[in-house]
């Protein structure tokens, strides 16, 4: 891709969030009119009115959507798809796909982060699964295997294939996702969105070399998550 010159720090709300906060705000403003036509000097309105301004902002602020442009060469390079926390660093047998070893690295998202998801790595996308499943928390491994989720397999540039796999959670009960099949994909762009908590797990070939630690704190389209082996190594390993 090239270098980037600059990164933006705009702030603006997703669109998936739309229909929700519109509403949303209709609800509480009848319920705080209603309460307060009930109880026009009463505690009770009061108390109803401070949760109502909590609850919606707090509705906003998962549904931000910054606009941010990575700063720097982009090759060989995986970035955070998601806001969070990294709860997963592990060699793991991935057996929906690969049915290989593999070096798995997944962010949680709690309900006050950004939930938008970006593209970690420059490449052509070739893969789009959707599965039903179930909703445990989603910082539980079985989670990864059991929840309903979204399969995005994406060919780096340098040839090597990339698993992210967006993650329902417990209150989740929507991915989005918009990737495509056959398109060419690039860090920057929006890989989807999930409502709610949920995780973002990402499978590298082993020989990665994963640039980040337990417990860390991730910025979606910033955080560098880690660095493929470059081609003369892999060749070397053959």
């Amino acid at each position: 891709m090239g270098k980037r010159l600059r990164r933006l720090k705009k702030i603006r709300l997703h669109h998936e969030g739309t229909r929700t906060l519109v509403w949303g705000a209709l609800g509480l403003i009848a319920l705080n009119l209603l309460l307060f036509y009930i109880f026009p000097q009463g505690i009770i309105f009061y108390i109803v009115f401070i949760l109502s301004i909590i609850v919606y902002c707090t509705v906003v602020n998962f549904y931000r959507c910054p606009i941010r442009i990575f700063d720097g060469e982009t090759d060989g390079l995986i970035v955070a798809p998601a806001d969070g926390h990294i709860v997963v660093i592990e060699e793991v047998e991935e057996n929906e796909y690969f049915h290989d070893r593999r070096m798995m690295v997944s962010i949680f998202m709690s309900l006050f982060n950004v939930h938008a998801n970006w593209i970690p790595v420059d490449g052509k996308v070739r893969m789009v699964k959707h599965q039903n499943g179930n909703f445990h928390r989603a910082w539980l491994p079985k989670a990864s295997e059991e929840n309903e989720r979204s399969t995005i397999l994406i060919t780096a540039t340098n040839g090597e294939d990339i698993l992210v796999r967006q993650v329902a959670g417990a209150v989740a009960r929507r991915i989005v996702t918009y990737a495509q099949e056959g398109e060419e994909c690039y860090i920057d762009e929006h890989l989807g969105f999930i409502k709610l908590g949920s995780r973002v797990d990402l499978y590298l070939p082993l020989g990665t070399k994963i640039e980040v630690e337990m417990g860390q704190r991730t910025i979606g389209n910033e955080t560098v998550i880690a660095h493929l082996a470059p081609s003369e190594e892999k060749d070397e390993e053959l």
